[in-house]
């Protein structure tokens, strides 16, 4: 099979009757135009750019969740819903007179073809880093030189990457640890001032030093080429993989985790870390 070709059989999945690609998003466009229409559906109608945000932020996060899955379907209908979302933002633009739906391929395009001069310019890349590299002063031109060394990290992100990347933009410009045994005693450092914060019995000290400690924790991450955010979902995923382990085995025995006082409950836990099979 020639690379970049798809195989129902592989797939497991059904697919639709082909067509154009740009007849599909324009059925598409002229679709969201008419929810959005007088004659529409009126929760498509009251939507704005703000009311949109919580929606849109859950459906790429539904999006994350079907590829983890390796659900092939459900990652077709999570793409789906997210640029449902695309096109309704872009409508709403469109409304204002701002830009037109067929603006948002047509400017990502350019950008695509200005940014990879190594392949509509006749440049040339020896390796993905210098692409990156590449990208990144082509970028830097496009958008003017920063005024602040944090301009460009969407304040938005979740706490965790947005510190990961703040932490990496001041290791570029020289402002990080040298050795990881630093960044250990650092980490422990932290550790005590949340013990102290503690203890003085002050809730906004004991929220500011635990801030610290965690903000310690993912520069020890980054310094050791750990991502994260990676990290933490994994370690998450293995809590709840454990727990429901936990209560399988007292369902089991006709009882439920409520029923369990903390010392049972820590036997249990021991017991499925020991099997291994969470």
């Amino acid at each position: 099979m020639q690379s970049g070709s798809f195989s129902n059989a592989e797939s497991g999945m059904k697919r639709p009757a082909e067509s154009g690609g740009g007849a599909a998003w324009s059925r598409a466009v002229d679709i969201v135009r008419r929810l959005r229409s007088e004659h529409g559906c009126p929760w498509d109608r009251e939507q704005t750019l703000v009311s949109l945000k919580a929606a849109f932020v859950e459906e790429c996060c539904e999006l994350l969740d079907a590829i983890e899955s390796g659900d092939a379907t459900a990652h077709l209908e999570e793409l789906g819903d997210v640029l449902l979302h695309i096109l309704l933002q872009a409508r709403i633009r469109e409304e204002e007179g701002v830009f037109s739906m067929d603006d948002v391929p047509a400017a990502l395009a350019e950008k695509l073809i200005r940014r990879h001069p190594h392949v509509f310019a006749g440049a040339s890349a020896a390796d993905s880093a210098e692409v990156l590299k590449r990208w990144d002063k082509i970028k830097a031109e496009e958008k003017g030189e920063r005024k602040n060394w944090h301009d460009g990290v969407p304040a938005s992100l979740s706490a965790l990457v947005r510190a990961h990347k703040l932490q990496a933009r001041a290791s570029k410009l020289g402002f990080d640890w040298s050795k990881v045994g630093e960044v250990f005693a650092k980490v422990n450092e932290e550790i005590e001032e949340v013990r102290r914060a503690v203890e003085s019995g002050s809730s906004l000290r004991v929220r500011e030093e635990a801030g610290d400690l965690l903000f310690a924790v993912v520069n020890l991450c980054r310094f050791l080429g750990v991502n994260g955010e990676d990290a933490l979902h994994a370690a998450t995923a293995k809590f709840v993989e454990r727990l429901s382990a936990v209560e399988e085995r007292l369902r089991a025995r006709g009882m439920k985790i409520s029923d369990c006082g903390s010392e049972e409950l820590d036997k249990e836990w021991e017991a499925v870390k020991r099997s291994g099979k969470a």
